[in-house]
């Protein structure tokens, strides 16, 4: 008997998170906001606990799911009519690089690492931070880039053009810390990086927020500023 209320109470479970995602709408994960997403967990949460936990009401789980789902289409109908309101519900965009300059401080605000950030990056297609001229951090945990004016969607073969091939820079420093393994795997020492700094006037890799080695060892440093 156990067993048929069990398959009946997961049936309704299913029945009503299925009404309430009708209701709420349909996004893909890299669009929903942040309370949407914590909002799907939490009755998600609920559903399970209805569908496993017998010996309790089931009004009481379904109520909660029902309130969830409520609260969620407020908050969508709500950030429709006031849009101002998004900023505060949703968060704002964050730039984080503009005109060769990384902004440190901008990607602590946003909780955005260094390395995340670079991974970003070459997810977007951009493998020199030298091709971008704006990077925005959206709310969503997306990139948005504005590639230089130079970068044009030209094919190279439309112009019978073979440029030669680039190379992935290999970062050696990173928040003022020196990458020594990098260093390393491009048959460089830190004395090879001292005098790099020195010849750029940089006196230590404390002054660097970004260096990146690249090809023939040319070194692109991104300076620590606010």
């Amino acid at each position: 008997m156990e067993f048929f209320t069990l398959i009946a109470a997961s049936l309704f479970s299913a029945a009503i998170l299925f009404i309430i995602a009708k209701i709420i709408g349909h996004k893909q994960v890299a669009q929903l906001e942040f309370f949407d997403y914590i909002t799907g967990i939490t009755i998600g949460s609920i559903a399970a606990e209805l569908a496993t936990t017998l010996d309790k009401p089931w009004w009481k789980p379904t109520i909660a799911m029902i309130v969830f789902g409520g609260v969620t289409v407020a908050l969508s109908v709500f950030t429709r009519k006031f849009p101002r309101s998004r900023k505060f519900i949703n968060g704002t965009p964050t730039i984080v690089m503009n005109d060769g300059k990384l902004y440190r401080e901008n990607m602590k605000k946003a909780k955005l690492e260094l390395s995340e950030f670079l991974l970003l990056c070459r997810q977007e297609g951009y493998f020199q931070l030298g091709d971008i001229q704006t990077a925005v951090y959206e709310y969503n945990g997306k990139l948005s880039v504005l590639p230089v004016s130079t970068k044009r969607p030209l094919q190279p073969e439309d112009m019978d053009l073979a440029p030669e091939p680039e190379h992935i820079g290999t970062e050696v420093i990173m928040d003022g810390k020196i990458i020594g393994g990098n260093l390393k795997r491009r048959g460089l020492n830190e004395v090879w990086l001292t005098k790099a700094l020195k010849e750029q006037g940089y006196k230590a890799a404390e002054e660097i927020f970004l260096g990146i080695c690249g090809e023939d060892n040319r070194l692109t440093l991104y300076p620590i500023k606010n």
